[in-house]
């Protein structure tokens, strides 16, 4: 019983959040949520390439290889298929599997 009311109060919270944007902004989008809408997927993107990259070292083994190839494959699969989820994925296995069997 517990947990299905607090199932529905964060169901209730998640849509709230997701909804109130569209009620606040119903006639017009201000001309700087318009702005952050097209700056903001870019910046948070490259944060997470950053953050993924920041504790690479480039010169002990194995020099970054295993990041290198998968940020490449996940480059080369955007740019050919144009499928986010194909790519981060692939680079993910492909550098889980680098790692683990190897490096």
């Amino acid at each position: 019983m517990r947990s299905g009311i607090l199932v529905a109060v964060m169901a209730l919270v998640t849509m709230l959040i997701r909804f109130l944007p569209f009620w606040i902004f119903q006639k017009k989008t201000p001309a700087y949520i318009s702005f952050l809408g097209e700056v903001l997927p870019s910046a948070i993107l490259g944060m997470l390439v950053i953050y993924c990259l920041k504790d690479v070292r480039l010169f002990a083994a194995p020099y970054g290889i295993p990041e290198a190839i998968a940020a490449l494959l996940v480059v080369l699969l955007q740019v050919w298929k144009r499928n986010s989820l194909l790519s981060i994925l692939s680079g993910t296995v492909t550098y889980m599997l680098m790692v683990q069997l190897v490096f």
